[in-house]
């Protein structure tokens, strides 16, 4: 007989990045039942469960070890955030290669970012056997930078970017199921006709209401994407409804619970 299983049984792993205080780590509060790993302090307005600030990558992956291994009722693992877990990461490349700074590893020439992949994917599969083995929802946070986009079908353009090391960044995005940008909705007002000017020629401006939204599909000015056919743009409210609309798409949450 075939080895062969139902896929769609697992839980999400969901990357969410945005601008500085947009409300990223509260989105990972009001998930189901979360623990924060934390490699950046900022949770004191939150209230959310969390391990102590962790000051190198062997204690984040020392946390991620006792959620596998000791018994708990978490359900939600937040990392918080990989931009700030980066650069433990190569320090810890530098440890192992004796040297100071990430471009010193193997002599250069970008060496030491290869070498950095290594120590990323003990992590991916220190989160996915929490996922796999666990059932425990994965919410990864980040933040946004803006980078410079050569696109081959089009001029270069500025895009908001997941605040890491380009190669790390299409790992962490490889093994996500979600990606979220978060963002202010930006609305675009045109000025009052004036007499004899054309309608392309008036000026454009933009306009904010403070309003923020949840981005799950690619664009222009930004990364994001999803395996599970979510709405467009999500409202981002403060009372965290978009869990909600999240867990209708997403099969996991939609299992019958098990006796």
């Amino acid at each position: 007989m075939l080895n062969v299983s139902k896929t769609g049984g697992k839980p999400p792993r969901i990357l969410i990045y945005g601008p500085q205080k947009i409300g990223k780590s509260s989105f990972g509060s009001l998930a189901d039942s979360p623990v924060f790993v934390q490699a950046e302090d900022g949770l004191d307005n939150i209230g959310a469960n969390a391990f102590p600030l962790a000051k190198s990558f062997q204690e984040i992956m020392g946390n991620l070890q006792e959620l596998a291994t000791q018994p708990h009722d978490y359900k939600t693992v937040v990392i918080d955030s990989l931009d700030w877990m980066e650069p433990m990461i190569w320090a810890q490349v530098c440890q192992e290669h004796n040297v100071k700074t990430i471009e010193e590893v193997l002599k250069g020439y970008g060496k030491g970012y290869v070498q950095a992949l290594n120590v990323w994917r003990e992590y991916i599969e220190a989160i996915n056997y929490l996922r796999d083995e666990k059932r425990m929802t994965v919410v990864q946070i980040a933040h946004a930078h803006i980078k410079r986009f050569e696109n081959p079908e089009t001029d270069a353009y500025d895009r908001y970017e997941i605040k890491l090391h380009k190669s790390a960044s299409s790992l962490v995005m490889e093994h996500s199921d979600i990606i979220l940008f978060a963002n202010y909705f930006v609305g675009i007002k045109k000025d009052a006709d004036r007499s004899g000017q054309k309608e392309d020629d008036k000026r454009k401006r933009a306009i904010g209401s403070g309003e923020r939204i949840l981005y799950t599909e690619e664009r222009p000015s930004f990364m994001a994407g999803n395996r599970y056919g979510l709405p467009a743009e999500i409202p981002f409210d403060k009372e965290g409804q978009y869990w909600s609309v999240i867990a209708q798409h997403v099969p996991f949450f939609n299992q019958p619970a098990q006796s």
